[in-house]
């Protein structure tokens, strides 16, 4: 009996020391993860033009809407929810009126984009983001990312698209 209970209590022990040592769910090297997206993609920039967006008011916004090789094939094939590893860019930039495309015009009607002004990311993952949608956001102003309390309004601003697995902006052929 005495042997019994020393064997239960020395598993008991280690069973206590593995489910320590271990990074939970969601973790790497038990270091926590973020809950949004905190590294630029590579590459980026070459990635296949989705859309183009222009948000007035006070952001006063001229966009460019990209997509990793995974979104372009999801938004070309209309398949919804996007897979895991899509991943949606938008480039925005604060728009300026065009004087030198205004003067062949006659008339102040162009307008191009100005200063950058931010670079947001959605990334697919619907485990690691599953909290979020299966998404994870980013937002990186002058090349840093947006802190925890800055990035807590993206999943309920886009939780109201959920016909269109949480993404606003739609596919122009």
């Amino acid at each position: 009996m005495k042997r019994l209970t020393i064997f239960v209590a020395v598993v008991a022990a280690l069973a206590g020391i593995v489910t320590i040592t271990l990074p939970a769910p969601g973790q790497a090297d038990g270091e926590a993860v973020a809950p949004f997206v905190t590294e630029i993609p590579d590459g980026y920039r070459d990635w296949s033009w989705i859309s183009s967006a222009h948000e007035a008011g006070s952001l006063n916004s001229l966009g460019a809407v990209l997509g990793n090789d995974v979104a372009i094939k999801a938004y070309r094939e209309g398949k919804l929810p996007f897979p895991d590893g899509a991943i949606i860019a938008a480039l925005h930039y604060h728009y300026v009126a065009s004087d030198e495309n205004n003067k062949v015009f006659g008339q102040a009607q162009s307008f191009v984009p100005g200063a950058p002004s931010n670079v947001q990311f959605m990334v697919k993952d619907s485990k690691k983001y599953a909290a979020t949608g299966g998404w994870g956001f980013g937002h990186f102003q002058d090349g840093k990312h947006g802190d925890a309390v800055f990035m807590k309004s993206c999943f309920p601003c886009h939780e109201k698209a959920k016909g269109s697995d949480l993404v606003f902006t739609h596919y122009a052929p």
